[in-house]
C-alpha cells in the first residue's frame, strides 16, 4: 500500500454475513512499492501448491496478501479444530502449544516474558485467529500486521521462525498422527512462514516510527519514567487483561479536555481572539497565568492563540487521542475507537476542517518535545494522523444519514414485526452457533427483551455515542464473569443482519443497523477479550486450585490487583465481588486468604490489606449479607503471629487500621454492620474485641456516658420537680424549685432532643430512607428502638408544655402567689398534665437502661430478659385466654355467688 493511493477506497471493518471480521490493513507506508503486485496469489490446485507455490521459505522483504487454495485451508482449519478437540480443555491445549513452543530451543525461552498461564491462552487465541481468518486474503492481513506490531519489541528472526514453524508443525504430528494429510503440513509451513516473515517486515519497517510515537508522546505528557518502567519488565499487568495506565492517564485528564470543549462551546462562532485569556473571559473564569505541562494544556493553548477557539469539535478529538496514539499498533483497537469518535463528531452541525487539528497537534509537539524533535518525528507523527483522518473521512456524514434510516425502520415495525425480530435472531444464531443454546437458558420473556436491548442499543450508540460506549463497556465487563466466549458475538450479529434483512428492502436501514451493531459487538469482543484474566476464568470454574495457578506467576507488587481491579475504559469490575455475587465462594476464600498472607522479596514487603480496604471499603458489610461464611477467613488474615517463642509467648500483630477509621479519616462502620449481623462467634473474634474495645475505651467510653449522664441527670430533675417537690408544703421555695426544674426539662432536655429528631428527619427526606406501615411512610432512622423512644419523648414533652399547670396560672399569681400549680385555671389540665409526666417517666427510664453496659453482668441479664420477654407475653396472652374462658363459662352457671355475678368480676375472682 502507498500514501499516494488516496482515491483508493477501503471497505469498513465490519462483522460480515459469514460472522468474520472482514477488514483490511489500517496503515500505508511511504516506503512500499507501488508497482508490486498487492496479492501473492496461490493456484487452488493443491498439487501445484505442493509442487510450486506453496511458502517455502520465510517472506521477510515483502509484506501482501496471500490467497490459500479452499481444499488447503479446510485441511488446516479441520488439523486445528482436531487439535483442540484431542486436548481435555482449551487450557490443556494452550499449555500444550506453549510447552511445544519453549521446549523446542533455549534460545526461544528468553522471548517468553509473560507468564505461562496467560501466555499460553494468548498463543491459543492468536493463532486460532489467523486460522479462521486463513480464507479471508484481507482479514488475514490485518490479524498478522495487528499481531506483528504486538511482537515489535521481540528480536523475530527467519531461524526462530523456523524454529517456531517446526515445533508447531512436530506437536500436530505427535498429537494427530495420520490424522494429519501432507496438505495440511504443508499448509500449516505456508501460513507460519508468512506470518513469520510479515512480523519481521512489520518490525523492520514499521518498529521505529512506533517508537518514536510513544517516546515522544511520554514525553509530551511527562510520562517517560513510567514509559520507561513498562519496558523494563511491568507487561506481565497488561498481559493479564488489566488495563490500568493507559485508562487512568485518560481518565485522569478527561476533566482538562471537557474543559477544553466547555471553553470552547462559551465562544461565539467566528471569533478570531487568538488569545487564552479572552477565551476564558468569555466562559466567565478568572484568567491565571499557567504554564502549559502536557499534551492537553498546550493544545487548549496553540488551540486558542492560532484561532480555533471556535472549533469544540476538537475537545472530541482531544479525549480520544491518547487512546489512538496507545493503541496505534492496534489496528482493530484505533478503528473502533475511530469510529465512537466519528459518531461523536457527527453531533456537531459545524464544518469540520481535521486539517486544524493536525497543525495545532503538530505544534504542540513541537512545544513539548524540542529537545528530541526532528524530520522522523514530523514523518511519524505526520504518518500517524494521516491514517487516523483516512479512517474519520471514511465515516464522515454518513451516521446522520444511518440514524435517520434506523429510525424509521424500527419505528415503523409492527408488534408482529418485533416478534418475528426476536424470534427469529435466536433460532438463526442458534443454527450458526449451537453451542450458544447453553448460554441463553432464560426463559422466552427474558430472551425477548435481551433482543430488545440489543436493537435499542443498536439506536442509541447513534443517538447518544458517549453514554452507549460506558454501558457497553459495562455490559461487556458482566459477560466476563458470565464466561461468554467471543467467539458467539459474531454469529449473533450474523443472524440478526439476515433477520434485519428479510424484513427490509431499505439498504441504508439494513446498512445503518449492521454498522452499528457491529461496533457493539467489536466493543464488548474487545472489553471480554481484554477482561477475561485467568483470574476470572478461574472464578468462573469456582476452583481455588486454578486461582492459585493464575496468580501464582503475577508480579508481587501487582498480585493483589488482579484480584482487586479489571479495568476496561472507564468501567471497572472486581473479580473478589463478582465471585461472591456469583456464588463462588471457595474462589472467594481462596483470594481473600491470598489477598491477606504477607510476602517479601529483599526490598519490600506485600501485604493486600490496604489494597483489600482501599478498593472494597464495605467488604465487611458485602461479607456480612451475602458470604458471612468468609468473615473468619477476613478476620483471620488481619491477624499475623510470629513463629519465634519467647518465655512461652509469641508476637501478635493486628491489623485493624480499616476497621477503626475509613479512608476519609472518620469512624468506619465495620462494627455496626458486625453488630446487624447478629453473629456471637463472629463478634467473639479477637480482632472484633480487640478493635471494638479499642474504640470503646479510647473514644466512645468518654462520649456515651457525656449523652447517658445528661439524660440520667435530665431524668433526676424529672423525678424531682414530678414526684418529690409536688408532695412537699407549698410555698414560695417549693414552687420555685419546681419551675426551675420544669424549665431546665423543657430547655436543657427537650430542646435538644427536638433539634436531634428534626435533623434524623431532614436526613431521612433528603435520602429518601422511609420505610412504610402500610400506606404511611415512617422515616427509616426510627428503626433503632432508642430514636423511636426520643420521638415519644419529645412528642410527650411538648404535649407537657402545652399542658403546663405554672403557665396557666400565671394570671392569678397575685392571689396564690408565684408559680403556683393550684388554681381554677389549670384544674382541667392538671389531670392530662399528670398522665403524660407518667408516660414521660417511663421513658426516660428506658433511655437510662443504657447505662447497664458499663457491667458485663448487667448486660447479659438485661440482654437475658429482652429475650425471655417476648415468651413471657405470649403466656399472658395464654393465661388472659383461659381466665376469660373460664370467667364467661361459671357465669352462665345459675350460681348464687356474688364473686362471680358477672364477667369482670369473675375474672378478677380468677386472677
Amino acid at each position: 500500500m502507498s500514501d499516494d493511493d488516496d482515491d483508493e477506497q477501503n471497505s469498513e471493518e465490519k462483522y460480515g454475513e459469514d460472522g468474520e471480521d472482514n477488514g483490511e490493513s489500517f496503515f500505508e507506508d511511504e516506503d512500499d512499492d507501488e508497482d508490486g503486485d498487492d496479492s501473492a496469489s496461490i493456484d487452488n490446485n493443491p498439487n501445484e501448491l505442493a509442487d510450486s507455490n506453496a511458502i517455502v521459505d520465510v517472506q521477510d522483504k515483502s509484506f501482501n496478501e496471500v490467497k490459500f487454495p479452499e481444499v488447503v485451508v479446510k485441511e488446516v482449519q479441520a488439523c486445528w479444530n482436531d487439535f483442540l478437540s484431542s486436548a481435555s480443555s482449551r487450557e490443556a491445549a494452550g499449555e500444550a502449544y506453549y510447552a511445544a513452543i519453549f521446549d523446542a530451543a533455549p534460545s526461544l525461552q528468553s522471548l517468553f516474558k509473560t507468564p505461562r498461564a496467560v501466555m499460553a491462552i494468548r498463543l491459543l487465541t492468536g493463532i486460532g485467529g489467523i486460522v479462521n481468518n486463513m480464507g479471508n486474503p484481507s482479514a488475514l492481513k490485518t490479524s498478522v500486521e495487528t499481531m506483528g506490531f504486538q511482537h515489535l519489541d521481540l528480536d523475530v528472526t527467519v531461524p526462530r521462525v523456523t524454529i517456531f514453524r517446526d515445533a508447531i508443525i512436530d506437536l500436530f504430528e505427535m498429537e494427530l498422527g495420520e490424522r494429519l494429510t501432507s496438505k495440511g503440513r504443508i499448509g500449516w509451513a505456508s501460513l507460519l512462514n508468512y506470518v513469520g516473515g510479515a512480523f519481521i517486515y512489520v518490525r523492520v519497517n514499521y518498529a521505529e516510527r512506533l517508537k518514536i510515537i510513544a517516546s515522544s508522546w511520554a514525553t509530551a505528557n511527562n510520562k517517560i519514567d513510567e514509559l520507561a518502567g513498562e519496558e523494563n519488565g511491568s507487561g506481565e499487568l497488561g498481559a493479564s487483561g488489566e488495563i490500568e495506565g493507559g485508562d487512568a492517564s485518560r481518565q485522569g485528564s478527561m476533566e482538562q479536555k471537557r474543559n477544553f470543549g466547555g471553553k470552547m462551546a462559551n465562544q461565539q462562532t467566528g471569533t478570531t481572539s487568538g488569545s487564552m485569556e479572552d477565551s476564558e473571559g468569555r466562559s466567565g473564569k478568572k484568567s491565571t497565568m499557567k504554564v502549559p505541562t502536557t499534551f492537553t494544556e498546550m493544545f487548549m493553548f496553540n488551540s486558542a492563540v492560532m484561532g480555533f477557539g471556535s472549533s469544540v469539535w476538537m475537545g472530541e478529538i482531544l479525549e480520544s487521542f491518547d487512546t489512538i496514539v496507545n493503541n496505534v499498533s492496534n489496528s482493530y483497537r484505533l478503528q473502533e475507537e475511530c469510529d465512537t469518535l466519528s459518531l461523536r463528531m457527527s453531533k456537531y452541525k459545524v464544518q469540520i476542517n481535521l486539517a486544524e487539528f493536525k497543525a495545532v497537534m503538530l505544534a504542540s509537539l513541537r512545544s513539548m518535545v524540542p529537545k528530541e524533535w526532528g524530520s522522523a518525528h514530523e514523518v511519524a507523527w505526520t504518518w500517524l494522523w494521516s491514517n487516523v483522518e483516512r479512517m474519520l473521512k471514511q465515516i464522515m456524514g454518513k451516521p446522520k444519514v444511518q440514524q435517520k434510516s434506523l429510525q424509521r425502520f424500527l419505528s415503523g415495525m409492527t408488534e408482529d414485526d418485533q416478534n418475528y425480530l426476536r424470534r427469529e435472531i435466536y433460532k438463526r444464531f442458534f443454527l450458526l452457533a449451537p453451542t450458544g443454546q447453553d448460554f441463553f437458558k432464560q426463559s422466552t420473556t427474558r430472551l425477548y427483551w435481551i433482543a430488545d436491548k440489543v436493537v435499542e442499543m443498536t439506536m442509541d450508540m447513534y443517538k447518544d455515542p458517549r453514554k452507549s460506549v460506558e454501558l457497553i463497556s459495562a455490559v461487556g465487563l458482566r459477560h466476563v464473569g458470565y464466561g461468554v466466549p467471543s467467539e458467539l458475538f459474531a454469529p449473533y450479529v450474523t443472524g440478526a443482519v439476515e433477520v434485519v434483512r428479510s424484513m427490509t428492502t431499505d439498504d441504508k436501514a439494513e446498512d445503518a443497523f449492521r454498522w452499528s451493531i457491529s461496533l457493539i459487538a467489536r466493543m464488548l469482543v474487545r472489553t471480554i477479550d481484554e477482561g477475561s484474566t485467568v483470574v476470572m476464568r478461574a472464578i468462573n470454574t469456582n476452583s481455588a486450585k486454578q486461582l492459585h495457578k493464575a496468580v501464582a506467576c503475577a508480579p508481587r507488587g501487582k498480585r493483589a490487583m488482579w484480584m482487586l481491579n479489571i479495568t476496561v475504559g472507564t468501567q471497572s469490575i472486581s473479580p473478589l465481588y463478582w465471585a461472591i455475587e456469583s456464588g463462588s465462594l471457595d474462589t472467594a476464600n481462596a483470594m481473600l486468604a491470598d489477598l491477606l498472607t504477607i510476602r517479601a522479596d529483599r526490598d519490600n514487603y506485600y501485604y493486600g490489606a490496604d489494597d483489600l480496604f482501599e478498593r472494597h471499603a464495605d467488604i465487611v458489610k458485602r461479607l456480612s449479607a451475602d458470604a458471612e461464611a468468609l468473615l473468619p477467613t477476613l478476620l483471620d488474615g488481619l491477624i499475623w503471629r510470629s513463629r519465634v517463642t519467647k518465655q512461652g509467648q509469641r508476637r501478635v500483630n493486628y491489623y485493624i487500621k480499616h476497621l477503626i477509621t475509613d479512608a476519609d479519616g472518620k469512624f468506619a462502620k465495620a462494627l455496626e454492620w458486625l453488630v446487624e449481623n447478629q453473629d456471637p462467634q463472629i463478634i467473639c473474634h479477637p480482632v472484633v474485641v480487640l478493635f471494638s474495645d479499642l474504640t470503646w475505651g479510647r473514644v466512645a467510653l468518654r462520649y456515651f456516658l457525656f449523652r447517658r449522664c445528661w439524660i440520667f441527670l435530665s431524668l433526676c430533675v424529672f423525678i424531682t420537680s414530678q414526684s418529690i417537690l409536688v408532695s412537699l408544703n407549698d410555698g414560695p421555695a417549693e414552687r420555685i424549685a419546681i419551675f426551675a426544674c420544669r424549665i431546665f426539662i423543657y430547655l436543657g432536655s427537650m430542646v435538644p432532643l427536638f433539634i436531634g429528631q428534626t435533623k434524623q428527619l431532614i436526613k431521612s427526606v433528603k435520602s429518601g430512607n422511609f420505610n412504610r406501615i402500610g400506606v404511611v411512610p415512617i422515616p427509616g432512622y426510627l428503626d433503632d428502638w432508642k430514636q423511636a423512644v426520643n420521638l415519644c419523648l419529645v412528642l410527650i414533652l411538648l404535649a407537657m408544655v402545652s399542658q403546663e399547670p405554672i403557665f396557666y396560672c400565671l394570671a392569678a399569681k397575685e392571689q396564690l402567689g408565684l408559680f403556683s400549680t393550684k388554681c381554677p385555671e389549670a384544674a382541667a389540665q392538671t389531670k392530662a398534665y399528670s398522665a403524660l409526666s407518667m408516660f414521660a417517666m417511663g421513658l426516660y427510664w428506658m433511655l437510662v437502661s443504657d447505662l447497664t453496659i458499663l457491667s458485663t453482668r448487667v448486660s447479659a441479664f438485661v440482654l437475658v430478659c429482652a429475650r425471655v420477654l417476648p415468651e413471657l407475653g405470649l403466656f399472658l396472652v395464654a393465661l388472659a385466654f383461659l381466665i376469660v374462658n373460664f370467667a364467661s363459662s361459671i357465669c352462665a352457671l345459675d350460681l348464687d355467688n356474688q364473686d362471680f355475678r358477672n364477667i369482670p368480676r369473675s375474672a378478677l375472682t380468677l386472677w
